[in-house]
């Protein structure tokens, strides 16, 4: 067989027996169809299994640094996730006993880890006193921003969410995360106050617990669902906020995530109870927030470390 027929036959796998997610999934078929077509460019034949080697695999890194998208380079991290789809479908092929290049010669770069921007509480409130609460639109901002700062959600998450998928009561609700991992989300009674407001304020059945009201086309999922709201018109409205606020950041619904992590963690939340309210599976990942907190350690020091004389 063809790397080209296996790429698909992966894809299905990823979809079927691993369920992973649609996004996942388009972006491993970007990745491995940009492999196939720069080694099939390097052979100047149709790629097998068999001719993925160390050469090869050298030769496509180096076509992979050197290109360019929109007249950029790819960064380190978007290199990083074409060899890790790339070393998930070699694993794959190893597992169908297929003779091809061993999954463990592909070196992930590491690549410098990323500043966390977050957002104070007192910025957080300034951006909600930006919005107004005469009208539908703003009762629906205002509930999105306090669920995914109250709540810590993803913006996918969010979007996903069906009225009948909170508990406004108990202030709790699952959400399906990454790898299709259940977790459960706690909220604020304030956030859910909030939410409360803005489904009173609704007069449709729709089952969407956040409405898209935009004339835009393209900001509308068009799959059937049609009037759910799309992590796009998320981005713009926290966005709007933000800059209404005075807040020169760049702000996003993941922002309001970092937030929710650094303020749990500055409040004396352990790292472990963190990664299982932000549905981490590793702890790595949790601990791009320990850095940081570190002023904060300097406040623990000073509290409680006694002086000699």
């Amino acid at each position: 067989m063809y790397v080209s027929d296996l790429i698909e036959d992966f894809l299905e796998h990823l979809e079927i027996e691993k369920g992973r997610s649609t996004r996942t999934i388009e972006n491993y078929r970007l990745y491995l169809n940009r492999f196939y077509e720069i080694t099939s460019e390097i052979t100047n034949k149709e790629l097998k299994p068999a001719d993925i080697d160390l050469e090869l695999l050298r030769k496509y890194r180096l076509r992979l640094n050197r290109l360019k998208t929109n007249g950029q380079g790819l960064s380190v991290i978007t290199q990083s996730y074409h060899l890790i789809a790339l070393r998930g479908f070699l694993t794959y092929l190893s597992r169908r006993d297929i003779k091809s290049l061993n999954p463990v010669l592909v070196d992930i770069p590491k690549a410098a880890r990323k500043q966390v921007t977050f957002l104070h509480y007192d910025e957080v409130q300034r951006m909600l006193n930006q919005i107004p609460l005469d009208d539908e639109n703003g009762l629906r901002d205002r509930a999105i921003i306090e669920l995914l700062y109250s709540g810590g959600l993803r913006v996918s998450e969010l979007t996903n969410l069906n009225r009948d998928s909170i508990n406004l009561n108990r202030r709790e609700f699952m959400v399906r995360g990454k790898g299709s991992k259940d977790r459960p989300i706690f909220i604020s009674q304030a956030a859910a106050d909030r939410v409360k407001d803005y489904l009173d304020a609704r007069t449709d059945s729709l089952p969407a617990l956040f409405l898209n009201n935009s004339q835009h086309t393209n900001d509308l999922d068009v799959s059937g669902d049609f009037r759910r709201i799309t992590p796009r018109s998320v981005e713009r409205i926290v966005e709007k906020y933000a800059r209404s606020a005075g807040i020169t950041k760049h702000v996003t619904p993941h922002t309001l995530r970092h937030s929710f992590a650094t303020d749990l963690l500055m409040n004396g939340a352990d790292l472990r109870s963190v990664q299982a309210l932000l549905g981490h599976s590793n702890i790595s990942t949790t601990q791009i927030y320990t850095h940081v907190t570190d002023p904060h350690l300097r406040e623990v020091h000073e509290k409680f470390h006694s002086e000699t004389d």
